[in-house]
């Protein structure tokens, strides 16, 4: 068998992840390599997590990025803050929240579920009567922008409710961070993990993660061994250093270069300013929203709780949903994402996420759109979906 070097296609990555990645931080993957001890690298380093601070809007000591991809970044967070015998609620409205169903079980403690509808946000009165029912639950968990679904729930708030009862709060942000406000100390968010590959536009495989100081006790106070060596934060504060600078103990070989790609996404985050970012994401999401109403589409989140930049958009009765991604992908080299688990054949999902939420990106998507659905005779408007954007696009 020959074996030559991997070249992949050039992709327009417009589905819910990973996104387009900036030569700036592609060019950071292939700098020199040094030692993960480095003096240097250990600069490095302190110089991200205060950058972290600022994509989370924290200034909570325990701040990083776990060396593996959101999934672990949400393990991070179960296996250190909860412990067997513990009860946790869960909020359930979608793919994502069954998964941290998954992790309260595999850490030996109790979920209880406070279920809502796919493409609902998370329903305040439900879990509140949840809390009255099961007082000394440890946790309450939930999914701040449901990426199986485009949902936006109400953080601060469910954030209240938990304390409210002395319960820690968990909060998945792996879509939301930077593309929409996350304001870990303002909504008094004890717990959070997120991913590079989503609005940071860094490579997969990092998850920068972030714990309020009483979730820092209730890590230095457990009466078991956290379930995972490598993820046990008690370690890991060890080698990124609890409170910066100072020497750092040997904890694992870091993932050097892909920490240089997140540091220049970071940068890069700071250059364009956080309050920009999202300014960019929702307008772009509204220059999309008008691009697909003039074609008669709808996307199935109500408006207030939309996700400006995961977009599930309802497939036209009787079109393939997946002739026309399969179409995107080889015609125009765009990939648009599936539904997943109830969704699954019924939507789109159309992410505008970190670099691939621009100008370009939107109105080819949308001409692409209409070309293919024009030619498998969907039943859709004859507007002009890219000058709808770009009304919106110039103001």
């Amino acid at each position: 068998m020959t074996v030559s070097s991997f070249h992949p296609p050039q992709r327009i990555l417009m589905g819910p992840g990973p996104s387009d990645v900036h030569p700036r931080v592609l060019q950071a993957l292939g700098r020199p390599i040094i030692g993960h001890l480095d003096p240097e690298f250990v600069m490095m380093m302190d110089e991200m997590k205060g950058l972290l601070h600022y994509a989370f809007q924290t200034t909570n000591q325990l701040t990083l990025p776990v060396s593996a991809p959101g999934s672990a970044g949400m393990e991070a967070c179960f296996v250190n803050l909860i412990e067997p015998g513990d009860s946790v609620i869960v909020c359930v409205n979608g793919v994502f929240g069954m998964r941290m169903v998954e992790n309260v079980e595999r850490s030996g403690a109790t979920p209880i579920t406070v279920e809502d509808d796919w493409g609902k946000p998370i329903d305040l009165n439900k879990l509140e009567d949840a809390l009255k029912a099961n007082p000394g639950v440890k946790a309450v968990a939930f999914v701040h922008a449901e990426t199986s679904t485009g949902v936006q729930s109400d953080a601060a708030a469910i954030a209240k409710l938990a304390r409210d009862h002395d319960a820690l709060s968990i909060m998945d942000c792996v879509t939301s961070l930077v593309g929409t406000p996350v304001l870990i100390d303002e909504w008094g968010i004890d717990a959070a993990y997120s991913g590079t590959q989503k609005c940071l536009s860094c490579v997969p495989g990092i998850s920068p993660i972030t714990f309020s100081e009483r979730a820092v006790e209730r890590i230095r106070g457990r009466n078991s061994k956290v379930q995972s060596w490598f993820l046990d934060m008690n370690l890991i504060m060890g080698y990124w250093g609890a409170g910066g600078g100072g020497a750092r103990s040997y904890h694992h070989t870091a993932p050097i270069n892909s920490l240089y790609a997140l540091h220049e996404s970071l940068v890069m985050l700071k250059e364009e300013g956080i309050e920009n970012s999202w300014k960019r994401h929702k307008l772009m999401h509204n220059a999309l929203k008008a691009g697909l109403e003039a074609l008669g589409l709808s996307l199935m989140v109500e408006e207030k709780y939309r996700l400006p930049q995961l977009n599930t958009v309802t497939v036209p009765e009787g079109v393939d949903e997946a002739e026309v991604r399969r179409r995107m992908l080889a015609d125009y080299g765009i990939e648009i994402g599936a539904g997943l688990g109830a969704l699954a054949g019924k939507v789109w999902r159309i992410g505008l996420m970190g670099q691939s939420s621009n100008a370009s990106h939107v109105t080819l998507s949308l001409a692409a759109l209409e070309g293919i659905l024009k030619d498998l005779n969907a039943p859709i408007a004859n507007g002009d979906a890219c000058g709808a954007a770009q009304k919106v696009l110039l103001g």
